[in-house]
């Protein structure tokens, strides 16, 4: 060997393909995806600049960048504010009253999959699908007119047993009832069918063979259809534990008034009116910043407690 001269019997490995060279073979598919990239670049990750205001004494004329930094300033206003213990409550509470109803989708599709008319079973369908088509503007109209103590449809039934009008709308003990059923009758039928493409997917063999080995349909659903669609639960469910703390801020304010306001008041809500009724821009995108931190912790601690419970998780 010459002095100066080092060898190694090692290798340095070849990449088959240039990165830039796969791009170039397969452009047509990244010219399909520019758009999706564009709109999440302009109006999901762009905005995202604004949260700098949460850590700023913001004033329109200023600007963000001459705004001045107050640090945690409006986060510890929120959580010292009177009305932390509430917002937290009544935003928990809705969210586990509609997380405990997740299972009615998933049970309406695994019924619905045992029949055999299949007529039948389109009719029941687009019964259960068409609510979710209806906007929230009038679905909290029609409950209005529904649940109205003089004239609504429920109170004149409950009329004929010579119960009283009762304040749907009105009493606070019935806003979260209210408000988490008539989620699940908007939304099941569109969660069914999703549960429905899933039981699809399931091989016939697998009923064939259990039918000839004598099981009954509560056996087969147990054992069959709902393993087959428990990793599309799992996805679901994970979705729906990321945003666990963001109910919705339309149909809620749609609902609220004087009366109910002590149940009602969630963090959306208080957003809204805080920030552009009240004009605090500061506060009101701290509070919504601390709000989308917890979704985000709690996405990622179901996701972790999915993977080691050896199911489906989201990554």
């Amino acid at each position: 060997m010459n002095i100066g001269t080092i060898t190694t019997d090692r290798k340095i490995p070849k990449r088959r393909y240039h990165v830039l060279t796969k791009m170039f073979m397969r452009w047509q598919l990244y010219l399909l995806l520019l758009p999706t990239l564009f709109y999440f670049i302009v109006f999901e990750y762009g905005p995202m600049y604004g949260l700098l205001i949460a850590f700023k004494d913001f004033t329109p004329i200023k600007g963000i960048l001459e705004s001045p930094w107050v640090g945690f300033k409006h986060f510890q206003t929120f959580l010292e504010s009177y009305q932390f213990e509430t917002l937290i409550k009544n935003t928990i509470g809705i969210s586990i009253y509609e997380l405990a109803l997740f299972p009615i989708p998933v049970i309406l599709a695994l019924l619905l999959n045992q029949l055999v008319s299949n007529k039948y079973k389109r009719l029941v369908q687009t019964i259960t699908y068409a609510p979710h088509f209806i906007s929230t503007v009038v679905l909290v109209g029609m409950m209005y007119i529904f649940f109205s103590p003089r004239t609504g449809f429920f109170n004149l039934m409950l009329g004929q047993f010579g119960v009283d009008p009762i304040q749907f709308m009105a009493e606070p003990g019935w806003f979260k009832s209210m408000f988490v059923w008539s989620n699940v009758w908007q939304n099941a039928g569109f969660g069914m069918i999703i549960y429905l493409a899933a039981l699809t997917s399931i091989n016939p063999e697998l009923h064939e063979a259990a039918v000839v080995d004598g099981a009954t349909k509560v056996q087969r659903i147990r054992n069959i259809d709902l393993p087959g669609i428990m990793p599309t639960v799992m996805i679901m469910l994970l979705l729906q534990m990321g945003s666990f703390m963001s109910i919705g801020f339309e149909k809620v304010y749609l609902m609220q008034n004087a009366v109910n306001a002590d149940v009602s008041e969630i963090i959306q809500t208080h957003v809204y009116k805080t920030g552009l009724i009240g004009g605090k821009f500061s506060y009101s995108t701290a509070v919504g910043l601390f709000n989308n931190i917890i979704n985000f912790i709690i996405l990622l601690s179901f996701n972790q407690l999915a993977k080691r419970m050896k199911q489906t998780s989201l990554w």
